[in-house]
């Protein structure tokens, strides 16, 4: 017989007590502010190293927006010491894996290799934060990457370019209104003069933290680290000014026509993400409203959107409860044969009306709960994914020795604070709704991802 949801939430946090003990956490800060995060997990012979940067798509300017993540391409493009390509080709013979990753709050470098390598590693890390050449020829191919990438990503899927268009109405000042790879005029007019200054002004070690997992002893990786990233010199950083996005005064709509099979609409709600872990309590109920709305196969969604009504071949909700900038809660999906988007609308809001007028069921919420905080437990059983859950919360403010305590904090939400969240943050004031016009489909094109995509 199955194990009921109730006894299996302290189950779960249990599980994360053993996992905490395989995984010993330690800190140092070098003089030239590098901050080092060690976490000891000695059940394989093999470590992730990660650099992040705090600096990502929201610390663009007007007229220079996807310049963070043309530069995370060029990063691979080489230094005196090391030619294009032979930082990843280093990390193959190594018998590891690279990439790199651009976001809207941080950019973040890997490599996942034997323990071994990890000195050579952190060599080649510490040579790119300072010393990348940035040569005009590689930078012009580059910039044709990623403007094929931005083409097969967004502007030929049609669900992307409906959230790159619903993302930039939803928020009028704040730069989260911008997409990641940035807007195509911008593209075609970056010069490496501003990736040079991208880097120059970002890329210091007193702007980055390195995170290392794996089987290792953090004092000699304490001791790598001041051998090779130790040398590099801190640097004057950029003054971030506040960006804070004005209040919202009505419902926003908008119309995106574009080669499509079925309709789609997405709604955003402007809600609040995770400011201080221990005081706050809106972001959590916000988590587990998602989850019951759309968590698991059983959820609101699923279950009455697409096999009781059909009305839905697609619907599920999405919340982030961690950013730099201001949150949104979405809800999208697309209409089965015979029913529009207005329709399916309209289903979306009943089920949200339903939360706030009839609240949630104490087994319901358990199932939820269950699901959501099984899946923030089992993923650090990687390597990998502990170094991405460390560097992810540092990223947006949150200390990583706080990650239990939001485990936690989940763990804690009642049905009366998903009810409250239901009706304070989803009104018409704060919401935007995008409808997807499907237009007639072009000839099948035998489209591929454009080689060198890093993502």
């Amino acid at each position: 017989m199955p194990m009921p949801y109730a006894r299996l939430i302290p189950l779960l946090l249990a599980l994360a007590a053993p996992l905490a003990a395989l995984a010993d956490t330690f800190e140092q800060q070098l003089a030239n502010g590098l901050r080092i995060i060690v976490k000891e997990d000695h059940r394989a012979p093999t470590v992730a190293h990660m650099v992040w940067y705090r600096a990502g798509s929201m610390d663009e300017t007007n007229g220079r927006t996807g310049v963070a993540h043309v530069l995370e391409h060029m990063m691979f493009k080489g230094t005196p010491s090391a030619g294009p390509g032979e930082f990843s080709r280093r990390v193959a013979a190594a018998g590891g894996r690279d990439n790199a990753f651009t976001s809207r709050d941080y950019t973040a470098y890997f490599q996942q290799v034997p323990k071994q390598q990890l000195s050579e590693m952190m060599q080649l890390e510490a040579d790119r934060m300072r010393h990348l050449t940035l040569d005009p020829r590689e930078f012009a191919h580059e910039i044709k990457v990623v403007m094929e990438e931005r083409r097969w990503r967004t502007e030929d899927r049609p669900q992307s370019l409906l959230f790159e268009q619903l993302t930039a109405v939803a928020f009028q000042t704040h730069p989260y209104r911008v997409p990641i790879i940035g807007w195509m005029n911008d593209l075609e007019n970056l010069a490496p003069a501003d990736a040079r200054t991208w880097y120059d002004d970002w890329y210091a070690p007193n702007n980055a933290y390195l995170v290392v997992v794996g089987d290792v002893e953090h004092q000699e990786v304490f001791q790598l680290a001041e051998k090779h990233y130790g040398p590099l010199e801190a640097r004057q950083l950029p003054v971030r000014k506040p960006q804070d996005e004005p209040p919202q005064l009505g419902i926003r709509r908008l119309t995106v026509k574009a080669p499509a099979e079925l309709p789609m609409v997405m709604m955003a709600y402007k809600a609040p993400v995770i400011r201080n872990v221990d005081q706050d309590v809106d972001p959590y109920a916000l988590e587990m409203l998602a989850a019951v709305l759309a968590g698991h196969d059983a959820a609101r969604f699923s279950r009455h959107l697409i096999r009781q009504q059909r009305l839905a071949v697609e619907a599920t909700a999405s919340y982030d409860s961690t950013a730099r900038g201001p949150g949104i809660f979405y809800l999208y999906g697309s209409p089965s044969e015979g029913r529009t988007a207005a329709e399916l609308e309209a289903g979306l809001r009943a089920e949200i009306a339903d939360v706030q007028e009839n609240g949630v069921a104490a087994d319901e919420l358990v199932r939820a709960k269950a699901q959501l905080i099984a899946g923030q437990i089992y993923k650090l059983d990687s390597m990998f994914a502990q170094a991405m859950e460390i560097g992810q919360l540092e990223a947006v403010g949150i200390p990583y020795t706080l990650n239990r305590r939001l485990l936690e904090k989940l763990q804690a939400v009642t049905a009366e604070q998903v009810q409250a969240v239901a009706r304070k943050y989803f009104r018409d004031p704060q919401l935007t709704v995008a409808d997807l016009d499907p237009q007639p489909l072009p000839p099948a094109s035998g489209e591929r991802a454009p080689s060198a995509l890093r993502h």
